[in-house]
């Protein structure tokens, strides 16, 4: 289990910015975040940055109720 930080986009195809996921490694808390907010999530994820505990993370990395899983969409901006 960890807690799921959303931020951006992947906070807006959740429709929330924060929850509680069950899964012993990064991996299984991502796969079963998708199975929960569904294929717009997954296509964000897709291309996002995951981190645990404010560091980069691997899909198998473990996880446990302490630690927070933080999904970082790619960020546009600025003038064109």
């Amino acid at each position: 289990m960890a807690n799921l930080r959303l931020f951006a986009a992947a906070r807006e195809a959740a429709g929330r910015g924060r929850d509680v996921i069950e899964g012993a490694t990064v991996a299984e808390v991502l796969d079963a975040a998708v199975l929960r907010y569904g294929d717009t999530f997954g296509a964000v994820l897709a291309n996002s940055r995951v981190w645990c505990n404010g560091e980069p993370a691997e899909r198998s990395d473990p996880v446990t109720d302490r630690d927070e899983v933080a999904v970082l969409p790619p960020v546009s901006g600025g003038e064109s």
